[in-house]
């Protein structure tokens, strides 16, 4: 059962550690940040960088020091670097960074800053492959899913309705499963979550076949073996529509939310957080009501030891933003399904705006994330920290 209890959080301490000015230093981040034992975090912007790559240029990759000092690791050019990378980065032991750019590539950036492609899907804007935010084994292999290709038969322009992949240290790209469309699903835009056995666990954005064409979205599990399984289709009801990637807790249970469904924005719902269980049953954690308590939740959550939610909501908040309909929250969702509000963006010179990607926290309990717009440099986006 949903619980519509909202509150909001006075003891926070809001900071913008970057703000993008939309050149050479990046624009618009998309996704969140990773962090390292230094506290030093790491992200991508999908436009700045080289001028000479397109009117807004092709992205980067960043670090941010402790103190907001920002340095450019990597600069898109549009050729084997790929170009516009939308997802985020994971680190690995040896203090490598993986992630991947919407054109179609994956690859490695070492600690020396040296980029290697690993792999390069093939297609080409508009129906580039957008691989997402990949995973790591202990084997040193990646996971992920591209939002298209695969079977060519599927999607609207016959593009393809994507594929789970796996890719070896060498680069060996292995399919895992190829989305048909339907009860299938389709369209998976975020990446996929791994347990002890092996098995994989995403969304797709589409599919399901239950509300109307071309469906809001399912939950799937890949056996090891590449079976899946869909766990939940989204109805487009109450239970959501239109879901972010999930995150595992250690009794098997998935969490996430969906960008509408649920109850109020004009009948098509401000969107839920969501719990399926290992059977496949949901339950609506929190329904938004698109007022102070947020609306709209494009990125996934994390979980703290306590079994505390954090996420973000692109919309709903403030109503003193220069948006109708708000810029945004940062959210917590206790275990009993209490929300708390951490932070709701003004937007302006001295706030970010619109949160797209969610946030990562770290051991003192300080969140951390972005938002594509707002900002003191001409609405290019913040880099930002919240302290308890």
């Amino acid at each position: 059962m949903a619980i519509l209890v909202a509150h909001s959080a006075q003891a926070q301490t809001y900071q913008v550690l970057h703000g993008f000015t939309g050149g050479t230093d990046g624009s618009s981040p998309a996704a969140g940040v990773t962090l390292d034992a230094g506290g030093n975090l790491f992200g991508t912007t999908p436009a700045g960088g080289d001028s000479t790559c397109g009117n807004f240029g092709c992205g980067v990759v960043f670090r941010l020091s402790k103190t907001g000092h920002e340095t450019l690791l990597h600069t898109f050019k549009n050729g084997r670097d790929g170009a516009y990378p939308n997802a985020g980065l994971i680190r690995d032991a040896q203090h490598n960074l993986y992630g991947t750019s919407s054109s179609g590539t994956v690859f490695r950036l070492s600690p020396t800053d040296k980029f290697s492609p690993l792999y390069i899907f093939k297609g080409s804007a508009p129906l580039a492959p957008s691989p997402s935010e990949l995973i790591r084994d202990g084997q040193g292999n990646l996971y992920g899913t591209t939002y298209t290709g695969g079977d060519l038969s599927c999607g609207y322009y016959d593009e393809g309705c994507g594929v789970v992949f796996k890719l070896s240290p060498a680069g060996k790209k292995t399919v895992l499963h190829i989305f048909k469309g339907g009860t299938d699903g389709e369209y998976p835009l975020a990446g996929v979550v791994q347990d002890a056995q092996g098995n994989l666990y995403g969304t797709t954005l589409n599919g399901g076949n239950i509300c109307s064409s071309p469906g809001c979205g399912t939950v799937f599990k890949l056996s090891k073996t590449g079976k899946e399984t869909v766990l939940h289709t989204f109805t487009g009801g109450a239970d959501g529509a239109y879901p972010s990637g999930v995150i595992l807790d250690a009794q098997g249970n998935l969490y996430g939310t969906t960008q509408v469904g649920g109850t109020g924005c004009n009948s098509h719902g401000c969107g839920v957080v969501f719990k399926v269980s290992k059977t496949g049953k949901e339950t609506v954690l929190y329904t938004f009501t698109g007022g102070a308590d947020g609306a709209q939740p494009q990125a996934g959550v994390i979980l703290d030891t306590q079994g505390n939610l954090y996420g973000t909501t692109y919309t709903g908040g403030d109503a003193s933003c220069n948006s109708p309909a708000g810029c945004g929250v940062v959210f917590k969702l206790s275990n009993t399904g209490e929300e708390t509000v951490l932070h709701s963006f003004a937007g302006g010179p001295s706030d970010g705006e619109f949160p797209y990607a969610g946030v990562i926290r770290d051991a003192n309990g300080n969140l951390y994330g972005t938002t594509v717009s707002g900002g003191p440099n001409f609405d290019w986006g913040v880099v930002f920290k919240l302290t308890p």
